[in-house]
């Protein structure tokens, strides 16, 4: 998932207020989460934040290119500056 916020945003805020909306929007649409977690978090504590700058139009393509195939699927093969000519 690539993110942009405003910089008076910290990473750790977008982070938890992710979560916090997708895990209530996760559980009103599939009520058997509730039976599955009860109370506990449906995220779990940690999260990874990472900026981009000059890689951000590989991050981009990579995130295109996994939109196309199965989850599990390697394709940073196709990320080289030939491949997408």
């Amino acid at each position: 998932m690539l993110l942009e916020f405003p910089p008076k945003y910290s990473g750790a805020t977008v982070a938890q207020e992710l979560k916090s909306v997708s895990s209530a929007h996760l559980r009103k649409k599939f009520k058997f989460i509730d039976k599955i977690y009860s109370h506990s978090g449906l995220w779990s504590d940690g999260y990874f934040i990472s900026t981009v700058g000059l890689n951000e139009d590989n991050i981009r393509l990579y995130i295109d290119k996994q939109n196309k195939y199965d989850i599990g699927v390697d394709v940073t093969s196709e990320l080289s500056p030939d491949s997408h000519e």
